[in-house]
């Protein structure tokens, strides 16, 4: 079946290419090639995942181009991890072009939006499939088109487009690094190929200072697209594109995919200290910086949009503290409990007609579906026990204790009180109370939007029991297997009892600080964070991030702009006028001699032949 896996991100692509020609004449009907695409895709992942349990991993290419004696190829690779990968996007994946069908329904451009899934999702799957840089480098900028093109879908609207060219931007600052540090790793190894590239870094082939600046660089790609600080602040705007694209881009696909990375490439960072330790503290910070911001958000998607921006800062801490198997791990419960909660979003969103949390309340008993599946998640993501968020977590804070980074534990602790809170504030303002809505009749979603929430809410409890002690570490354990000494850690990382103990604690205590505040009312809301005080306007504006970059980078690139057009226009400019006029100067006495009259032709040609007998006379002697 390995085989044959290169057709998982043909499947998709044949649903753009379809709907793409049709021209729009499908209409609401391309859904159907949709999801029947990405359902084979699915299928085809669920089979290899199922077949790679058993045979090693399964690696074809062919031969691409030469460059300098040097082969590169393209093909594909299954291994462990992006068998897994696979399995996790096309499912997220489909359930979004299920759920789409009901929430888009009515849209004019509804056959364009699934012909962009299928893009979006085809490049999603081709990265993962990449047996080499150069080729996941390909995929990285397709996935970067996708984006731009979903969070864009409403072209008519600013603030749409907007947000699409600040992915695309930002996303392109981290792709420069990425592109500079694959071109560095190339010069010093000669390949592109990860097994050729992790052999020559182990053989010490790279100096440890080149190292370091090559994984520091390839982590800026990563940085970029998973939307860590200081390259976060286009995650949260890309909430402007439809809340189906919210849930497909910030769960499994788009923003996972510098985790990805940055665990393809474990290897070499796993040889720098250094660049571990950068990778840990940007991870580390993200994940309470954003949390901090998450706590003021009174738009339910953008409450989401900086969890997820915290969350991967969470994997990010983990794969920098050597938690190879805890980043993993989170990354595949966070796909699903992160696409539950935006779906249910979108439910809560499609019932009232409004983002604004503060125009929501009293819908537990309207929306009876809908809010115990928010709740699976929102208990999920906080780190309830016995839920999926839970059980990652725990590996996240163990690694980063058995590694002895204490500071980033305790920023890790705090920030999983601050999960625990932010999102349960979220879930009292939208559920409980008085309803503040506008809509007087609010209806459940139908059943092809409920039917996706299930099977995520489904996941998101019991995914969590693949890797925990009492049932056997069997993710870590098939992650590791053959390549403990590469990937440089355990199946299962140890700690003490305490440590799970006080993760309960802390999230229990976060949902009891938010169920006191915003559902029984007993303390006030500015108990934890005092309203329209400097530092509430400080995180309600997110640490003023965008201003400071319109201020220092968008105002030196406008000087660089105006002094580039100075050079231009007045000093080439010049030069070129100076050099036009002196040809048009010489055009205008060349014009004059050419004038097209045989006579004038005849005459001066005697008239030279005489010039010539003359030199001929008086030079005669001295020829002889």
């Amino acid at each position: 079946m390995m085989e044959n896996a290169w057709l998982i991100p043909i499947f998709p692509l044949v649903t753009f290419l379809v709907l793409l020609l049709s021209g729009g004449r499908l209409r609401e009907r391309g859904a159907y090639i949709g999801i029947i695409c990405t359902l084979a895709s699915f299928i085809l992942s669920l089979l290899v995942l199922m077949e790679r349990f058993k045979e090693p991993t399964y690696k074809i290419t062919i031969d691409w181009l030469s460059i300098g004696g040097t082969q590169l190829k393209a093909g594909f690779e299954i291994n462990q991890l992006n068998a897994l990968m696979l399995v996790i996007v096309s499912l997220v994946s489909l359930l979004v072009q299920l759920y789409s069908k009901g929430y888009m329904k009515g849209e004019e451009r509804f056959s364009t939006f699934y012909a962009y899934l299928g893009f979006f999702t085809f490049a999603m799957l081709g990265l993962v499939m990449a047996p080499n840089l150069l080729q996941l480098y390909f995929f990285w900028e397709l996935v970067g088109v996708g984006s731009f093109l979903l969070i864009g879908f409403y072209y008519y609207k600013q603030e749409a487009k907007n947000a699409a060219k600040k992915a695309f931007i930002m996303t392109r600052i981290g792709d420069v690094g990425l592109l500079v540090g694959i071109i560095l790793l190339f010069w010093g190894t000669g390949s592109f190929e990860y097994g050729e590239i992790f052999q020559a870094v182990q053989s010490g082939v790279i100096s440890n200072e080149g190292l370091t600046l090559i994984a520091i660089l390839i982590f800026i790609g990563a940085v970029g697209k998973s939307g860590q600080f200081p390259l976060h602040s286009w995650l949260p705007d890309a909430m402007e594109g439809p809340t189906p694209v919210s849930a497909l881009i910030h769960a499994a696909t788009m923003v996972a995919a510098g985790v990805y990375l940055v665990a393809t490439m474990f290897p070499l960072f796993l040889a720098s200290s250094a660049a571990m330790q950068v990778v840990a503290i940007t991870g580390g910070f993200t994940a309470i910086f954003a949390a901090s911001i998450a706590l003021v958000q009174k738009d339910v998607k953008r409450v989401l949009a900086y969890s997820t921006v915290s969350q991967l800062g969470f994997m990010m801490l983990a794969l920098g503290t050597a938690g190879y198997v805890a980043g993993v791990f989170h990354l595949m419960t966070h796909a699903f409990f992160k696409a539950l909660l935006f779906l249910a979003a979108g439910s809560v969103i499609h019932a009232i007609h409004t983002q604004d949390i503060e125009k929501m309340g009293g819908l537990w008993g309207k929306l009876n579906w809908t809010g115990p599946l928010f709740l699976t998640g929102t208990l999920a993501i906080s780190g309830f026990p016995l839920l999926s968020g839970f059980f990652s977590k725990d590996e996240i804070l163990m690694a980063a204790w058995e590694n002895g980074n204490y500071l980033l534990f305790a920023l890790a602790v705090i920030t999983s009180f601050l999960t625990a809170f932010y999102m349960f504030r979220l879930f009292f303002m939208i559920f409980t109370g008085e309803s503040r809505s506008q809509v007087k009749q609010v209806k459940e979603s139908p059943s092809i939007m409920l039917l996706p929430m299930l099977v995520l809410a489904f996941l998101a409890v019991i995914s969590g029991y693949v890797q925990t002690p009492w049932f056997g570490t069997f993710l870590g354990e098939w992650l590791m297997e053959g390549n403990e000494t590469l990937l440089g850690g355990n199946s299962h990382s140890e700690g003490p009892v305490w440590i799970m103990v006080m993760a309960v604690l802390v999230s229990l205590a976060g949902i009891f600080l938010a169920y006191m505040i915003y559902a029984k009312k007993k303390l006030p809301r500015s108990w934890l964070v005092q309203e329209n005080n400097e530092f509430y306007r400080v995180l309600d504006n997110k640490y003023y991030i965008d201003e400071i970059y319109h201020f220092t980078v968008g105002y030196a690139i406008k000087g660089l702009s105006l002094f580039l057009s100075y050079i231009e226009r007045f000093i080439v400019g010049g030069v070129v006028s100076t050099v036009t006029i002196s040809i048009e100067g010489l055009g205008k006495i060349g014009s004059k001699l050419q004038t097209g009259q045989v006579q004038r032709y005849g005459m001066i040609a005697f008239l030279g032949l005489a010039v010539l007998l003359v030199i001929f006379a008086v030079t005669g002697g001295y020829l002889r």
